[in-house]
C-alpha cells in the first residue's frame, strides 16, 4: 500500500498506513488522536497482548512514511491499558468468556460474563437474584443483558485480584 504525503498530518492517512502495516501480525488498530499540537497517539491490540518490540517497530515505520521535516509532530504507539474502555469491536470479540463491566448510558452499571458480540450489540450475562414463578425463595441466575454500543458509556475488562 501506498500513501501520498501531503505534508498535512491526516488522521485517514496514519489509521490506513497503522492498518496495512498490522494486516497479518493478530494485532489491529484501536484508535489514532492528533492532537491541536500535532501530537500524535496510535493505539493497538492484540489477543496475545503488545509486545514492547512491536510498538517500536510500527513507531519508525510510521516516522519513515510521515516525514518529520514536512510537518513537526510528536508520535507515540502504545497498547491499549488493560482497564482502559474498550474502544473497537474486536477488543469485544476478543474478551468473550471474560468479566467485564458495562456502564450503560442510563448510568447504571453492569458487572457479568461477556457472552457474544453481534453486528450492533453485545450480550453479558448477569448473575442476580430472580424468584421463578412458583418459587418460594429467589435463587441466583445468570441473566442476559444486550447492549447497543451506541447506546453505552463504556465496557471495560474488569480485572479480578
Amino acid at each position: 500500500m501506498i500513501i501520498i504525503y501531503t505534508g498535512m498530518i491526516d488522521k485517514d492517512a496514519i489509521s490506513k498506513f497503522v492498518e496495512s502495516r498490522l494486516e497479518e501480525t493478530g494485532y489491529f488498530l484501536v484508535e489514532v488522536k492528533i492532537s491541536g499540537d500535532n501530537d500524535i497517539e496510535v493505539v493497538v491490540d492484540s489477543p496475545e497482548g503488545v509486545d514492547i518490540d512491536r510498538c517500536v517497530e510500527l513507531s519508525r515505520q510510521i516516522e519513515a512514511e510521515f516525514d518529520r521535516d514536512r510537518e513537526d509532530y510528536s508520535l507515540t504507539v502504545g497498547s491499549a491499558g488493560l482497564t482502559e474502555p474498550f474502544r473497537v469491536r474486536r477488543q469485544y470479540e476478543m474478551h468473550v468468556g471474560d468479566d467485564v463491566e458495562v456502564l450503560a448510558g442510563d448510568g447504571k452499571k453492569y458487572r457479568g460474563t461477556l457472552d457474544s458480540v453481534g453486528d450492533g450489540e453485545f450480550t453479558v450475562l448477569v448473575t442476580e437474584k430472580v424468584r421463578e414463578e412458583g418459587a418460594k425463595k429467589p435463587k441466583m441466575v445468570q441473566v442476559p443483558h444486550t447492549f447497543s454500543f451506541a447506546d453505552i458509556k463504556y465496557t471495560k475488562y474488569l480485572l479480578q485480584l
